[in-house]
């Protein structure tokens, strides 16, 4: 299986057109035709022999688009089809404000989070820098249609869909510094949020590189007792340890910490929750995201009511914590981590077999487009 062009920075590409025999430019031109999600054949401005050479040791994209699902809200939920026959997931959301894109960074996931589809069927594999870049430029060229005269249309990327960014660590973080090349998408890092159940030693790891992003921790309950129920990473990770983890990384780098924490039914939503979260969060620059749960019907947990949210805010912010509801896009077309991808493996029989031989035997009858 060859490598493809999206892994590569333009200082790499400028180093591959120059031992191929042809000048530096022609590697920024190659890159520019990377970032607008071309494949060789739709590439007329480099000289043919110069493309079947690289060709040769490289292909153009990671990945393609196998379907397209759209939201009432405008969402798009993607299929892709990666050079292994393995399938990922991706979520484009437009606002106001700019247009974010949610992306994978493994295929399935090793976490056992009990109210998130990604782990069904396990993990598969993580995925490369360029499986991960590559999900954000072939959105990002479906989603303007002016894009191939230089304009970028996404501005926020969120690593929140299938698997767990910080046991990826250095694909992930080799991604950002692609988003963020100058010469490219230069997506700023700032704009680059970046969701863990909580690998404490990589959370010191991104504050000490410096790497930039936004950090955003999936807390999902204020005890470990109930958090052991609901993450089972939090057996070798407890809560003591990740909010040392979330103080170190704020004063590192100076940028607030984000607490995801998913509403369920009856395990994480009672008052006496609230107030316990509320101790844990308060004195250092910390954000509380309280999210509606999308019901996974492969899990069977149960969502928390909507009076019984507004509650929990309530007291949290009476304890002067800051928090809000996150209100999630795209639940019509099975947006919730994992969701869009189980139920694919599970229609085609794969939910316990997902092998990439099998994968690409079923895509092969199938017919690229949206729906």
């Amino acid at each position: 299986m060859l490598p493809s062009l999206d892994n590569l920075s333009l200082l790499e590409l400028q180093e591959l057109a120059v031992s191929l025999g042809e000048p530096k430019f022609r590697g920024e031109q190659l890159y520019g035709a990377v970032l607008r999600g071309k494949e060789f054949s739709e590439i007329t401005n480099l000289p043919k022999a110069f493309i079947e050479k690289v060709s040769e040791k490289y292909t153009a994209q990671s990945l393609t688009v196998h379907s397209v699902y759209t939201s009432r809200d405008k969402s798009q939920k993607y299929l892709f089809t990666l050079s292994d026959g393995n399938i990922i997931e991706s979520v484009f959301m437009p606002h106001s404000y700019g247009d974010t894109v949610c992306v994978s960074t493994q295929c399935g996931c090793r976490m056992g989070c009990v109210f998130c589809a990604s782990g069904e069927g396990g993990l598969v594999r993580s995925l490369t820098a360029g499986e991960i870049f590559g999900q954000v430029i072939q959105i990002n060229r479906r989603s303007y249609s002016n894009f191939d005269g230089g304009v970028r249309n996404i501005t926020n990327i969120v690593l929140m869909g299938s698997g767990e960014p910080l046991d990826n660590y250095d694909e992930v973080v080799r991604f950002v510094n692609l988003a963020n090349e100058v010469k490219g998408l230069n997506i700023s890092r700032r704009n680059i949020s970046l969701s863990t159940v909580g690998i404490v030693p990589n959370i010191y790891r991104l504050a000490d590189e410096n790497v930039g992003v936004t950090l955003a921790i999936s807390l999902h309950a204020s005890d470990d007792n109930t958090r052991n129920t609901l993450i089972p990473m939090n057996k070798k990770y407890p809560i003591e340890d990740i909010i040392k983890a979330a103080k170190y990384f704020v004063e590192k780098t100076g940028r607030r910490v984000c607490f995801e924490y998913a509403m369920t039914g009856l395990e994480n939503s009672s008052i006496n929750s609230a107030k316990h979260l509320a101790r844990l969060v308060k004195g250092f620059q910390t954000h509380v995201n309280l999210i509606p749960l999308n019901f996974v019907k492969e899990k069977d947990v149960k969502p928390a009511s909507e009076q019984r949210i507004n509650a929990f805010l309530e007291t949290l912010t009476s304890l002067g914590v800051s928090a809000t509801i996150r209100f999630s896009s795209g639940g019509d077309s099975n947006a919730a981590c994992g969701q869009l991808r189980a139920r694919f493996l599970t229609q085609s029989g794969e939910a316990r077999k997902n092998t990439p031989t099998t994968q690409r035997e079923r895509l092969n009858s199938k017919s690229d487009g949206s729906k």
